[in-house]
């Protein structure tokens, strides 16, 4: 299948591309390289540094290049810059989406995958997080994807838009061949942090909030291999053949961990002390967040093939350590 892949060269989008050239299918990225690397994404791979709203570019694009199906990772995903720019990610993360999604239904491309996020749950009901339970975000942030995942479903029912979208909840590790990882400025996430601390290049790590009421009083979170996510994301085109169809999954693995047993893998996989600074909490940080991602096991075939913390940091290390400047040490 032919596949335009939005976003294709940042983090998760071009482990995507990756996987979407092992399963057999025909990627065309489309990034503007805001965030984004050409460096993350094969030189025989067609891509096109466009913005996914210019309805004319993306037109130009479905034409030559005959997609099929379209899957978006364009989004801005800084919680905080959101709740200080809102119009920023109002205007890339729903008002160019909704181009890019206008755009593609006057070319008749009917088949979307969208990078949804667990941020559009807020503060959950309850845990495990299952599909079914109430969305109220918190941030522009998770809003701004609420708000395309309610487009999507008015779009299935006016136009007959296929569509599945994804909740992740946190995205992690790298490429096992070490090729391609992580490499965002600013860098937020945790695992890339506490490695940049055992590489020297940060001083510390920060704990925020030690007094949680969890097994050793810090956050717990889900943390996702980028591979798992990819692979989740190709095993739905199966099921996007009917139109009118609208899918929503939740991807975790389920099973939390704490920021401490998050240092505790990167220093035993590094063979590297992390120094520790302890500090309090921040406003808004859920005590734990982690999925019930059932359904897609049952509905997509979707195996989890890193499952512990430790396997997905070996894989982070192995990109960090031998490219300690990101893409810039390709």
């Amino acid at each position: 299948m032919k596949v335009l892949v939005v976003g294709g060269a940042g983090y998760i989008g071009s482990h995507c591309v990756r996987q979407l050239v092992a399963a057999g299918h025909q990627p065309v990225v489309l990034d503007n390289l805001v965030f984004g690397h050409r460096a993350a994404v094969a030189g025989n791979i067609p891509f096109y540094t466009d913005n996914l709203g210019d309805k004319e570019a993306v037109r130009a694009i479905l034409k030559k290049e005959g997609i099929e199906l379209v899957m978006h990772f364009a989004a801005y995903a800084y919680v905080g810059e959101s709740v200080d720019k809102p119009l920023k990610y109002y205007d890339n993360n729903l008002v160019a989406t909704l181009r890019l999604l206008e755009t593609m239904l006057e070319e008749n491309v009917k088949k979307f995958v969208f990078s949804s996020t667990c941020a559009t749950y807020g503060v959950p009901a309850g845990l495990p997080i299952v599909e079914t339970m109430p969305q109220a975000p918190i941030n522009p942030y998770g809003q701004t994807k609420l708000d395309v995942e309610n487009a999507l479903k008015a779009l299935a029912h006016a136009h007959g838009l296929s569509f599945a979208a994804f909740r992740y909840f946190n995205a992690a590790g790298a490429a096992t061949d070490g090729s391609i990882g992580e490499d965002h400025n600013p860098e937020t996430h945790l695992i890339p942090l506490i490695i940049d601390a055992a590489l020297g290049k940060r001083e510390s790590i920060k704990i925020f909030g030690t007094d949680y009421d969890t097994p050793d009083g810090t956050c717990l979170r889900d943390y996702v291999h980028v591979d798992d996510l990819s692979r989740a994301h190709i095993a739905v085109f199966d099921k996007l053949g009917h139109p009118g169809t609208g899918l929503f999954y939740n991807l975790g693995t389920g099973t939390p961990y704490s920021v401490r047993e998050v240092i505790d893998a990167v220093e035993k996989v590094s063979g590297k002390k992390v120094k520790v600074v302890e500090d309090v909490r921040r406003p808004g940080d859920p005590p734990a967040l982690y999925a019930d991602s059932s359904k897609a096991k049952t509905e997509l075939g979707w195996k989890v093939e890193f499952d512990s913390v430790e396997k997905i940091v070996e894989t982070a290390w192995n990109w960090h350590s031998t490219h300690p400047n990101g893409f810039a040490d390709r």
